[in-house]
């Protein structure tokens, strides 16, 4: 028995973690570096010199974050600053720990339009759109990693580069007037930020052809019937949907956030990672929970209630 002790410690110690799983442990670490022709540096100088909107960020004393896509004049189209900024807000995020939930929506009632096209024009080249996506889906990725449980409120249109962004949420929810649409055809590319590979995971293969094929309006109504978003909501207004997001997502971060955020990463391991893999984090984030606070308390008050 002392020998099976010994071994079971001696197992929870060792790490044996893959470089895939150190992936998802450590923030900063982006997917695509030198080796695949990305030279960072060189695409932020090259965003920076298209200005416009922002990305503004509110922490709430609640453990939810809201994150404000800023551009109405452009349907909140991305400029090249907005994409550094939001690079610089993802970072800042990743370094909240007490957050537990995040609502990503557009400023003035609507969501995004995708990118500014005074961008897209001076970056006509294949490998500045190159640069352009890989940089995108660094930001994109290491944003779905986050472990916080995030929701799209998406309320008028979600266009584009727009409609790519809710794929990197957890969660998407609409209000009833609110359209999304991959409208990537019709300007003769693809999705580039990543969004096609989530919408496959989101309603699968057939479904994610049908949409990006036939370049779909996604109202509400279809939207939900397709499995796209989880729920519509009942307003339109835009302070009225934003409190009927948060009450939304009230019902999955209620806890310590510790414990919210071992779950969220511990799901991100399934997905990403191969089963042993997952496993074996799944194990190394228990660690992290089992013995601790919200546990121990958990345990006390269950021990009153058996009485």
């Amino acid at each position: 028995m002392a020998l099976r002790q010994e071994m079971a410690k001696s197992l929870l110690k060792t790490s044996s973690l893959s470089g895939r799983t150190k992936l998802l442990h450590q923030t900063g670490l982006s997917l695509y570096s030198t080796s695949h022709g990305f030279y960072e540096e060189e695409v932020k100088k090259k965003l920076q010199q298209f200005p416009g909107g922002s990305i503004d960020l509110q922490k709430e004393d609640s453990g939810i974050g809201i994150l404000t896509l800023n551009n109405p004049s452009k349907m909140n189209a991305f400029s090249g600053v907005m994409m550094l900024q939001l690079l610089e807000k993802v970072i800042e995020l990743e370094n909240w720990t007490e957050g537990k939930g995040l609502i990503v929506r557009g400023a003035k009632n609507t969501f995004s339009s995708g990118s500014d096209l005074n961008a897209v024009k001076s970056l006509g080249t294949p490998e500045d759109g190159m640069a352009v996506c890989m940089f995108m889906q660094n930001t994109l990725t290491r944003f779905m990693r986050l472990p916080l449980i995030s929701v799209a409120l998406v309320q008028g249109w979600a266009l584009g580069g727009g409609a790519e962004f809710t794929t990197a949420c957890d969660f998407r929810l609409m209000t009833p007037e609110s359209k999304i649409r991959f409208v990537h055809k019709e300007m003769g590319i693809i999705p580039s930020w990543g969004g096609t590979t989530r919408l496959v995971e989101i309603i699968g293969s057939r479904q994610a052809l049908k949409v990006l094929s036939g370049a779909l309006k996604l109202d509400s109504k279809y939207a939900l019937h397709i499995g796209m978003v989880e729920e519509v909501l009942q307003s339109s207004d835009e302070t009225k949907s934003l409190e009927e997001a948060q009450e939304w997502l009230k019902q999955f971060i209620q806890g310590p956030p510790e414990v919210i955020r071992a779950l969220k990463k511990s799901v991100c391991s399934g997905r990403e990672l191969y089963l042993e893999e997952a496993l074996q984090n799944e194990r190394d984030l228990l660690g992290t929970v089992w013995g601790g606070p919200a546990n121990l308390e958990a345990i006390a008050k269950k021990g009153k209630f058996n009485k």
